[in-house]
């Protein structure tokens, strides 16, 4: 389904009732005819929004040149000679804190062994930087994304703000159901439907 399909759909549900705050544009799907029990089945992908709407919180692994420039690009460092003494409590803390993370890909190693028993089952586990490999290139880009994780047949994704263009949050949207519709077994076929709704509003159906 393509942006332009779905900018009608759009304009209706920024149509809702003001709030009090700028609500949250969400994307339901409803999968069909798919075992969610099966691993194979389930939702798990990264999609790279063409619109920005959010500044998702990244936590950086890493000392030195790459550390100086990943705070100047906004995100927050975290010192690797932290994970040799972190408790798990304060590890999940730390985990849940962030929306992303990367890390200098020469102490992977160090991370894999402190946290990926809770990075992993959280889909948290960070991006590599490669040795000479400027950080602010990957941070960028995951500024533009979403995780989109489902083990069930009905998904939520954020795909932008009340206040953006309509035509913007189509362009999400679309980008979002590509994405979603690649790694189904069916494709298309196993989507049943497609709603949209600011965070208070009523549902709008798409499909």
């Amino acid at each position: 389904m393509e942006a332009e399909e779905m900018v009608g759909a759009v304009e209706k549900v920024l149509k809702s009732k003001e709030r009090g705050f700028v609500e949250s544009v969400d994307l339901n799907l409803k999968l069909k005819n798919i075992d969610m029990k099966q691993p194979k089945s389930r939702i798990n992908v990264d999609v790279i929004l063409p619109k920005k709407f959010s500044e998702p919180k990244i936590g950086v692994f890493a000392s030195g040149e790459i550390a100086l420039k990943a705070k100047e690009a906004g995100a927050e460092v975290i010192d690797p000679e932290e994970l040799k003494s972190m408790d798990k409590k304060k590890a999940r803390t730390m985990v849940n804190n962030y929306d992303f993370f990367v890390a200098d890909a020469s102490i992977m190693p160090l991370v894999g062994r402190s946290l990926g028993t809770i990075l992993g089952p959280r889909g948290k586990m960070p991006d590599p930087i490669p040795h000479g490999v400027d950080p602010v290139q990957l941070l960028s880009r995951l500024k533009r994304t979403v995780k989109v994780r489902s083990k069930t047949t009905a998904l939520w994704v954020n795909i932008g703000r009340k206040d953006m263009d309509a035509k913007d949050i189509a362009e999400n949207a679309a980008a979002v159901l590509k994405a979603i519709e690649s790694h189904l077994e069916r494709g298309w076929q196993n989507i049943g439907s497609i709603y949209m709704k600011t965070t208070m509003g009523p549902a709008v159906k798409v499909v």
